[in-house]
C-alpha cells in the first residue's frame, strides 16, 4: 500500500482554523500598544514550526529595539539545494475600523473570500507555505531539500532592523536562494509570476511657523500659516505634466529593455475598468501608459498631510505646525541614497524664510530589484504555476517593494523568487482585506509542486544562476 501524498495530508478545514487563530494575533508592528501581540505571533508560529518538524528555532535581534524575527531550520538533505524561506508576520494597523463589516482581527468567510488585517499581507500565503511543507512532512516524514524559515516582524515599517539581522547571522541564513511568500500575484484572471519590484524611501516632514496656534483676527493676513507653507511645497513636488521635480530624479533611470516593454504591451489591460473598479480614473506622468507607471517608472507620493484644527465645527486659528508623510517607489539605476539627499536638500530650499522645516523618520530606502531571467529557482517557480493552473505564466513586475529583495542580495549575495498566493486586488493596508478561498487550493497546490521540483535540482545549478 503507497503512502497518500503530500497534498493529500492537506485537511482545509485544520487548516483555516489555524489560520484564524493565527489572524486573531493582533500584530501590529507600527504600533507599540500591540508589543504583546507581537509576541503572541512569534509564540503560534513556534509552535507550529515544532509541530512540523523545525528544530533550532530562534529569535533574531536586529539590535535596535525592534521586533525579532523568527528563525527555524531543517537541514537533513545533503547534495540538496537549501532554500530560505521567507514571510512576514506583521500587519497594517486596522484603521478605521469604522469601514470594516466584521471584526478586523476575526477570520470571516463572505462569497469564497475570507476577510481580516493582515490574510492576504502576508500571513495567509505564509501559512499556505508552511501548509506545504507541513503536508511533506506528514507523508513522508521530511523534505525534498534543505529549508530555512525567516519570518520577519517589521516588514510593514520599512525592515528597520533587517540590515542588521541579515549581516549579523551570514552563516546561519546562507542559502543557494530565497523563496518568498510575499509579492501577492498581479491579477485574479491572469497566470502570472512576479520577477521584479520597485523600490522604496521615503521620510515626514514638519513645519513650525510660530511658537503657538494664533487667532486669525489678530494674527491673519501678517504671518504665515503652516498649512499654507506645507501646501506649497508639497504643491512644488511635482509640474502639471505630473513628473517630480526633484533635481536629479530620473538622470539614472533604466527603463526596460524593447522586449520586455513588448511583453508588457502584449498583455490585455483595461486601464479604465482598473480604476473604474476602485472608484478612480488614470492618472500619472505624461507620456506613459498606466502598466508602465506601474512598473517602470518612480513615483514620489503624500501619504499623510495634517495640521491644526480637526474637531467638529470650527476654530479660527493660524495653525503654526504641519506635517506631511512622503514615500518614493524607485526604479532601476536609481540610488537610494542619492535620491534621499537629492529630495531633501530640494525641500529644504522649497522652505521660505521664517518656517522652520524638520525632515526626520526616515524610512524604507531599498532599490528596486529584478529576479535574473535564467535563476533555476524561478523556472522551478513557472514550471509549478503552469503544472497546477494549466496555463504558462506570463511574467510580470509589481510597482510595490519587497525589501528583502535588495537587502539579501547585498547581505547574502542571493537572489529572491517571490511565489505569494494572494492578489493586488485584496485590499491590504485598507478596510475588509481579504484572501480568495480558491488561493488556499491553489497555493499549497502549487507550492508542494515546487517543493518537488527544487527537490530535483542541486546546488551546482544555483552556483551557475
Amino acid at each position: 500500500m503507497s503512502s497518500p501524498s503530500p497534498l493529500e495530508q492537506h485537511d482545509l478545514e485544520a487548516f483555516l482554523n489555524r489560520l484564524k487563530n493565527y489572524l486573531a494575533c493582533q500584530s501590529v508592528s507600527t504600533d507599540p500598544a500591540y508589543r504583546e501581540e507581537m509576541n503572541k505571533a512569534r509564540s503560534f508560529l513556534k509552535e507550529h514550526l515544532i509541530d512540523i518538524g523545525f528544530s533550532n528555532i530562534q529569535e533574531l535581534d536586529g539590535g535596535i529595539g525592534g521586533h525579532n524575527a523568527l528563525y527555524a531550520e531543517w537541514l537533513a538533505k545533503p547534495g540538496k539545494p537549501t532554500l530560505l524561506i521567507y514571510g512576514h508576520y506583521d500587519v497594517q494597523p486596522p484603521d478605521p475600523l469604522d469601514q470594516w463589516i466584521s471584526d478586523p482581527f476575526d477570520m470571516q468567510e463572505r462569497d469564497g473570500r475570507l476577510y481580516a488585517r493582515g490574510i492576504s499581507d502576508d500571513k495567509g500565503p505564509t501559512l499556505i507555505a508552511l501548509e506545504a511543507l507541513r503536508c511533506h512532512m506528514a507523508a513522508q516524514g521530511e523534505l525534498p531539500f534543505n529549508v530555512k524559515i525567516l519570518l520577519e516582524g517589521e516588514e510593514e515599517t520599512g525592515s528597520p532592523s533587517l540590515p542588521n539581522i541579515l549581516s549579523q547571522n551570514r552563516e546561519l541564513l546562507a542559502a543557494n536562494a530565497i523563496l518568498s511568500a510575499d509579492g501577492a500575484r498581479w491579477r485574479a484572471d491572469l497566470t502570472a509570476i512576479n520577477v521584479g519590484s520597485r523600490g522604496n524611501g521615503g521620510f515626514e516632514l514638519s513645519i513650525k511657523t510660530a511658537d503657538l496656534d494664533l487667532h486669525s483676527g489678530r494674527y491673519g493676513g501678517a504671518v504665515p500659516n503652516a498649512l499654507h507653507e506645507m501646501a506649497r511645497i508639497i504643491a512644488c513636488l511635482h509640474d502639471d505634466k505630473n513628473k517630480v521635480t526633484i533635481p536629479g530624479f530620473y538622470d539614472d533611470v533604466i527603463m526596460p529593455d524593447a522586449e520586455t516593454e513588448a511583453d508588457l504591451h502584449a498583455i490585455e489591460f483595461d486601464g479604465q475598468g482598473w480604476t473604474a473598479n476602485i472608484g478612480s480614473v488614470e492618472f500619472g506622468e505624461e507620456g506613459y501608459s498606466t502598466l508602465q507607471r506601474l512598473w517602470d517608472r518612480p513615483t514620489l507620493e503624500v501619504n499623510g498631510l495634517w495640521g491644526g484644527y480637526q474637531g467638529a465645527g470650527s476654530k479660527t486659528v493660524i495653525p503654526n505646525e504641519a506635517h506631511a508623510k512622503i514615500t518614493m517607489r524607485l526604479v532601476p539605476g536609481q540610488d537610494p541614497e542619492k535620491i534621499r539627499a537629492s529630495a531633501k536638500a530640494y525641500i529644504q530650499g522649497l522652505c521660505p524664510d521664517g518656517v522652520e522645516l524638520t525632515i526626520s523618520g526616515d524610512r524604507g530606502w531599498t532599490r528596486a530589484y529584478a529576479v535574473p531571467a535564467k535563476h533555476p529557482l524561478l523556472l522551478a517557480a513557472e514550471t509549478a504555476l503552469e503544472k497546477t493552473l494549466g496555463e504558462k505564466p506570463l511574467r510580470v513586475r509589481v510597482g510595490a517593494t519587497l525589501p528583502l529583495s535588495d537587502l539579501v542580495l547585498g547581505t547574502l549575495g542571493i537572489d529572491t523568487v517571490m511565489f505569494s498566493f494572494s492578489t493586488a486586488d485584496e485590499q491590504f493596508h485598507a478596510p475588509n482585506e481579504f484572501l480568495r478561498l480558491s488561493a488556499v487550493k491553489e497555493g499549497v497546490e502549487a507550492w508542494i509542486k515546487l517543493l518537488d521540483l527544487v527537490g530535483e535540482q542541486s546546488p551546482s545549478d544555483y552556483q551557475a544562476a
